[in-house]
Protein backbone atom coordinates (compact mmCIF):
# COMPACT_ATOMS: atom_id res chain seq x y z
CA UNK A 1 0.00 0.00 0.00
CA UNK A 2 1.73 3.61 -0.67
CA UNK A 3 1.95 6.10 2.10
CA UNK A 4 0.69 8.75 -0.35
CA UNK A 5 -2.52 8.94 1.85
CA UNK A 6 -0.80 10.78 4.81
CA UNK A 7 -0.99 13.76 2.45
CA UNK A 8 -4.73 13.65 3.40
CA UNK A 9 -3.74 14.26 6.92
CA UNK A 10 -2.88 17.83 6.70
CA UNK A 11 -2.72 18.86 10.24
CA UNK A 12 -3.95 22.17 9.82
CA UNK A 13 -6.95 21.12 8.21
CA UNK A 14 -7.67 18.15 10.71
CA UNK A 15 -7.22 20.70 13.37
CA UNK A 16 -9.96 23.16 11.99
CA UNK A 17 -12.53 20.65 11.02
CA UNK A 18 -12.12 19.02 15.25
CA UNK A 19 -14.05 22.32 16.01
CA UNK A 20 -17.15 21.77 13.34
CA UNK A 21 -19.59 19.36 13.27
CA UNK A 22 -21.55 18.04 10.22
CA UNK A 23 -24.85 17.36 11.61
CA UNK A 24 -27.53 15.74 9.96
CA UNK A 25 -30.99 18.18 9.25
CA UNK A 26 -32.76 14.76 9.05
CA UNK A 27 -33.52 12.14 11.82
CA UNK A 28 -31.26 8.98 11.28
CA UNK A 29 -31.05 5.74 12.06
CA UNK A 30 -28.15 4.99 14.44
CA UNK A 31 -28.05 6.10 17.99
CA UNK A 32 -25.79 8.07 20.61
CA UNK A 33 -26.17 10.05 23.71
CA UNK A 34 -25.08 13.92 22.28
CA UNK A 35 -24.82 14.79 19.01
CA UNK A 36 -27.86 13.36 16.52
CA UNK A 37 -31.64 12.78 17.41
CA UNK A 38 -32.74 9.35 16.63
CA UNK A 39 -35.60 7.30 17.26
CA UNK A 40 -33.76 4.00 17.15
CA UNK A 41 -32.13 2.83 20.15
CA UNK A 42 -30.72 -0.55 20.65
CA UNK A 43 -27.03 -2.34 20.22
CA UNK A 44 -25.79 -4.04 17.58
CA UNK A 45 -23.33 -7.29 18.10
CA UNK A 46 -20.76 -6.04 16.40
CA UNK A 47 -18.07 -4.46 18.75
CA UNK A 48 -16.41 -0.98 17.27
CA UNK A 49 -14.63 0.34 20.64
CA UNK A 50 -14.70 1.50 24.08
CA UNK A 51 -15.54 4.96 25.16
CA UNK A 52 -15.66 6.52 28.64
CA UNK A 53 -18.85 6.18 30.64
CA UNK A 54 -21.44 9.23 31.25
CA UNK A 55 -24.52 9.63 32.77
CA UNK A 56 -27.21 8.32 31.30
CA UNK A 57 -25.67 5.16 29.82
CA UNK A 58 -26.90 2.21 30.66
CA UNK A 59 -25.32 -0.18 33.48
CA UNK A 60 -25.49 -3.00 31.48
CA UNK A 61 -23.40 -1.72 28.77
CA UNK A 62 -20.24 -1.04 31.21
CA UNK A 63 -17.13 -3.38 30.37
CA UNK A 64 -16.06 -4.40 34.18
CA UNK A 65 -13.33 -6.37 32.71
CA UNK A 66 -12.14 -2.91 31.96
CA UNK A 67 -13.21 -1.45 35.00
CA UNK A 68 -10.97 -3.92 37.22
CA UNK A 69 -8.13 -3.30 35.25
CA UNK A 70 -8.14 0.62 35.19
CA UNK A 71 -10.83 1.98 38.10
CA UNK A 72 -12.24 3.51 35.03
CA UNK A 73 -16.01 3.06 33.78
CA UNK A 74 -16.09 2.44 29.67
CA UNK A 75 -18.95 1.31 27.92
CA UNK A 76 -18.49 -0.77 24.58
CA UNK A 77 -19.12 1.03 21.23
CA UNK A 78 -21.15 -1.05 18.66
CA UNK A 79 -21.91 -0.08 14.92
CA UNK A 80 -24.99 0.54 15.31
CA UNK A 81 -24.82 3.11 18.02
CA UNK A 82 -23.25 5.91 15.77
CA UNK A 83 -24.75 9.07 15.04
CA UNK A 84 -25.03 8.36 11.60
CA UNK A 85 -24.22 6.28 8.52
CA UNK A 86 -22.51 8.59 5.93
CA UNK A 87 -21.57 7.39 2.38
CA UNK A 88 -19.27 9.53 0.26
CA UNK A 89 -19.85 8.88 -3.58
CA UNK A 90 -16.67 9.72 -5.86
CA UNK A 91 -16.98 10.01 -9.24
CA UNK A 92 -13.77 8.70 -10.62
CA UNK A 93 -15.16 8.83 -14.71
CA UNK A 94 -12.19 10.43 -16.77
CA UNK A 95 -13.26 13.89 -16.96
CA UNK A 96 -12.03 14.19 -13.35
CA UNK A 97 -8.70 13.59 -14.30
CA UNK A 98 -8.90 17.95 -15.95
CA UNK A 99 -6.98 20.46 -14.66
CA UNK A 100 -6.58 23.71 -17.14
CA UNK A 101 -3.42 24.27 -15.13
CA UNK A 102 -0.53 22.73 -13.28
CA UNK A 103 -1.17 25.32 -10.44
CA UNK A 104 -4.53 24.02 -9.44
CA UNK A 105 -5.19 20.30 -8.46
CA UNK A 106 -7.24 17.94 -11.20
CA UNK A 107 -10.39 17.41 -10.06
CA UNK A 108 -10.08 14.09 -8.85
CA UNK A 109 -7.14 14.87 -6.17
CA UNK A 110 -9.50 17.97 -5.30
CA UNK A 111 -12.44 15.38 -4.28
CA UNK A 112 -9.86 13.15 -2.83
CA UNK A 113 -8.86 16.06 -0.11
CA UNK A 114 -12.74 16.79 -0.24
CA UNK A 115 -13.66 13.07 1.02
CA UNK A 116 -11.16 12.65 3.00
CA UNK A 117 -11.65 15.62 4.94
CA UNK A 118 -15.56 14.60 5.42
CA UNK A 119 -13.94 10.98 6.53
CA UNK A 120 -11.66 12.48 9.51
CA UNK A 121 -14.87 14.72 10.46
CA UNK A 122 -16.93 11.78 10.54
CA UNK A 123 -14.98 9.54 12.38
CA UNK A 124 -14.37 12.31 14.94
CA UNK A 125 -17.89 12.52 15.53
CA UNK A 126 -18.34 8.69 15.41
CA UNK A 127 -20.28 8.44 12.65
CA UNK A 128 -20.06 5.44 10.43
CA UNK A 129 -18.65 6.43 6.88
CA UNK A 130 -18.54 4.95 3.73
CA UNK A 131 -16.39 5.12 0.64
CA UNK A 132 -17.92 4.45 -3.13
CA UNK A 133 -16.83 4.93 -6.22
CA UNK A 134 -18.81 4.88 -9.56
CA UNK A 135 -18.17 6.15 -13.33
CA UNK A 136 -21.07 3.91 -15.26
CA UNK A 137 -21.70 1.67 -12.25
CA UNK A 138 -19.80 1.23 -9.27
CA UNK A 139 -16.35 0.07 -8.73
CA UNK A 140 -15.82 0.14 -4.91
CA UNK A 141 -18.14 -0.20 -2.03
CA UNK A 142 -16.75 -0.05 1.50
CA UNK A 143 -20.04 -0.74 3.85
CA UNK A 144 -19.76 2.23 6.71
CA UNK A 145 -17.87 1.61 9.64
CA UNK A 146 -16.13 4.29 12.64
CA UNK A 147 -13.09 1.87 12.96
CA UNK A 148 -9.63 3.52 12.59
CA UNK A 149 -8.43 0.58 10.48
CA UNK A 150 -11.45 1.83 8.09
CA UNK A 151 -10.84 5.28 7.72
CA UNK A 152 -6.90 4.61 6.79
CA UNK A 153 -8.54 1.88 4.18
CA UNK A 154 -10.48 5.04 2.89
CA UNK A 155 -7.60 7.41 2.75
CA UNK A 156 -5.16 4.83 0.53
CA UNK A 157 -8.08 3.51 -1.45
CA UNK A 158 -8.61 7.80 -1.96
CA UNK A 159 -4.63 7.71 -3.00
CA UNK A 160 -4.87 4.82 -4.81
CA UNK A 161 -8.21 5.90 -6.49
CA UNK A 162 -6.51 9.53 -7.25
CA UNK A 163 -3.71 7.88 -9.09
CA UNK A 164 -5.71 5.48 -11.40
CA UNK A 165 -8.38 8.20 -12.65
CA UNK A 166 -5.26 10.56 -13.26
CA UNK A 167 -4.02 7.98 -15.71
CA UNK A 168 -7.09 6.56 -17.10
CA UNK A 169 -9.17 7.61 -20.43
CA UNK A 170 -12.63 6.62 -21.55
CA UNK A 171 -14.00 6.01 -18.51
CA UNK A 172 -17.91 7.65 -19.32
CA UNK A 173 -20.24 8.67 -16.80
CA UNK A 174 -23.69 7.31 -15.60
CA UNK A 175 -24.80 8.72 -12.49
CA UNK A 176 -28.08 7.25 -12.61
CA UNK A 177 -26.95 4.10 -13.39
CA UNK A 178 -24.42 3.56 -10.71
CA UNK A 179 -26.85 5.41 -8.07
CA UNK A 180 -29.56 2.75 -9.28
CA UNK A 181 -27.15 0.34 -8.65
CA UNK A 182 -25.90 1.79 -5.04
CA UNK A 183 -30.01 1.72 -3.75
CA UNK A 184 -29.76 -1.55 -3.84
CA UNK A 185 -27.23 -2.16 -0.66
CA UNK A 186 -28.48 1.07 0.71
CA UNK A 187 -30.91 -0.11 3.52
CA UNK A 188 -30.80 2.36 6.01
CA UNK A 189 -31.39 5.99 6.05
CA UNK A 190 -28.27 8.12 5.99
CA UNK A 191 -26.44 11.29 4.78
CA UNK A 192 -25.01 10.61 1.39
CA UNK A 193 -22.47 13.07 -0.35
CA UNK A 194 -22.28 12.38 -3.84
CA UNK A 195 -18.89 14.36 -5.00
CA UNK A 196 -18.86 14.93 -8.97
CA UNK A 197 -18.63 17.50 -11.85
CA UNK A 198 -21.71 16.63 -13.03
CA UNK A 199 -20.89 16.02 -16.49
CA UNK A 200 -23.92 13.97 -17.48
CA UNK A 201 -27.62 14.44 -18.05
CA UNK A 202 -29.09 16.23 -15.71
CA UNK A 203 -32.77 15.11 -15.33
CA UNK A 204 -31.73 11.34 -14.93
CA UNK A 205 -29.03 12.44 -12.33
CA UNK A 206 -31.42 14.78 -10.36
CA UNK A 207 -34.52 11.80 -10.50
CA UNK A 208 -32.04 9.36 -9.06
CA UNK A 209 -31.07 11.75 -6.74
CA UNK A 210 -34.77 12.43 -5.82
CA UNK A 211 -34.77 8.82 -5.07
CA UNK A 212 -32.63 9.11 -2.07
CA UNK A 213 -34.63 12.44 -1.23
CA UNK A 214 -37.84 10.35 -0.62
CA UNK A 215 -36.67 7.86 1.31
CA UNK A 216 -35.70 10.43 3.97
CA UNK A 217 -32.03 9.96 3.65
CA UNK A 218 -30.19 13.48 3.85
CA UNK A 219 -28.31 14.31 -0.21
CA UNK A 220 -25.69 16.92 -0.56
CA UNK A 221 -24.18 17.44 -4.17
CA UNK A 222 -21.10 18.78 -4.25
CA UNK A 223 -19.93 20.09 -7.53
CA UNK A 224 -16.43 20.43 -8.33
CA UNK A 225 -15.31 22.02 -11.39
CA UNK A 226 -11.74 23.53 -13.16
CA UNK A 227 -11.52 27.55 -14.17
CA UNK A 228 -11.47 27.15 -17.71
CA UNK A 229 -14.64 24.96 -17.49
CA UNK A 230 -16.37 27.50 -15.77
CA UNK A 231 -15.23 30.68 -17.76
CA UNK A 232 -13.66 29.08 -21.23
CA UNK A 233 -10.59 31.70 -21.30
CA UNK A 234 -8.55 29.63 -23.60
CA UNK A 235 -6.39 31.87 -25.67
CA UNK A 236 -5.58 30.77 -29.53
CA UNK A 237 -6.74 27.82 -32.06
CA UNK A 238 -7.25 24.65 -29.78
CA UNK A 239 -8.11 21.02 -30.20
CA UNK A 240 -10.65 19.85 -27.33
CA UNK A 241 -10.47 16.55 -25.74
CA UNK A 242 -13.09 14.85 -24.32
CA UNK A 243 -11.78 12.45 -22.01
CA UNK A 244 -14.88 10.17 -22.01
CA UNK A 245 -15.07 9.74 -25.13
CA UNK A 246 -11.78 10.40 -27.09
CA UNK A 247 -13.63 12.69 -29.31
CA UNK A 248 -11.29 15.34 -30.34
CA UNK A 249 -12.35 18.91 -32.21
CA UNK A 250 -10.22 22.05 -33.23
CA UNK A 251 -11.91 25.02 -32.52
CA UNK A 252 -11.08 28.69 -32.07
CA UNK A 253 -11.94 29.30 -28.46
CA UNK A 254 -12.92 33.13 -28.79
CA UNK A 255 -15.83 32.27 -31.52
CA UNK A 256 -17.79 29.56 -29.75
CA UNK A 257 -16.69 31.71 -26.05
CA UNK A 258 -20.64 33.25 -25.98
CA UNK A 259 -21.78 29.84 -27.05
CA UNK A 260 -20.25 28.01 -24.67
CA UNK A 261 -21.13 29.91 -21.66
CA UNK A 262 -24.69 30.32 -22.44
CA UNK A 263 -24.79 25.98 -22.55
CA UNK A 264 -23.12 26.21 -19.35
CA UNK A 265 -25.20 28.30 -17.25
CA UNK A 266 -28.05 26.46 -18.68
CA UNK A 267 -26.80 23.34 -17.17
CA UNK A 268 -25.33 24.43 -14.12
CA UNK A 269 -28.93 26.36 -13.52
CA UNK A 270 -30.88 23.86 -14.25
CA UNK A 271 -28.60 21.02 -12.01
CA UNK A 272 -28.56 23.65 -8.84
CA UNK A 273 -32.34 24.28 -9.16
CA UNK A 274 -33.54 21.09 -9.72
CA UNK A 275 -31.73 19.60 -7.01
CA UNK A 276 -32.56 22.80 -4.41
CA UNK A 277 -35.83 22.42 -5.38
CA UNK A 278 -36.25 18.84 -4.39
CA UNK A 279 -34.16 19.20 -1.10
CA UNK A 280 -30.74 18.45 -2.33
CA UNK A 281 -27.73 20.70 -1.07
CA UNK A 282 -25.95 21.99 -3.98
CA UNK A 283 -22.31 23.24 -3.19
CA UNK A 284 -20.39 24.46 -6.12
CA UNK A 285 -16.41 24.07 -5.67
CA UNK A 286 -13.64 26.06 -8.09
CA UNK A 287 -10.64 23.84 -7.62
CA UNK A 288 -8.63 26.75 -7.63
CA UNK A 289 -10.05 27.94 -4.67
CA UNK A 290 -8.49 25.79 -1.66
CA UNK A 291 -10.23 22.74 -0.92
CA UNK A 292 -10.61 23.27 2.84
CA UNK A 293 -11.48 26.77 2.97
CA UNK A 294 -14.40 25.84 0.49
CA UNK A 295 -15.48 23.23 2.49
CA UNK A 296 -15.09 25.11 6.14
CA UNK A 297 -17.23 27.58 4.61
CA UNK A 298 -19.90 25.24 3.29
CA UNK A 299 -19.97 23.63 6.73
CA UNK A 300 -20.42 26.60 8.75
CA UNK A 301 -23.15 28.12 6.81
CA UNK A 302 -24.74 24.29 7.16
CA UNK A 303 -24.15 24.87 11.06
CA UNK A 304 -26.00 28.24 11.10
CA UNK A 305 -28.97 26.51 9.72
CA UNK A 306 -29.60 24.22 12.28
Amino acid sequence: MPEDYRKYLNPQTVSTLKSIELKAKAIVEGFITGLHKSPYHGFSVEFAEHRQYTFGDEVRHVDWRVYARTGKYYVKQYEEETNLRSYILLDTSSSMRYSSDKKFLPKIEYAAYLAAALTLLMVQQRDAVSLVTYSEKLHQFFPPSVKSSHQTLILKTLAETSKLVSESQGERTSTANALSEFAKRLDKRSLIIIISDFWDEVDKTVAALKHFRHRQNEVIAFHLLDKVERDFEIGGDSELLDLETGEVITTSPKQIHAAYLSAFEAHIGKLRRDLTDNGIDYVLFDTSEPFDRSLLAYLRKRVDMM
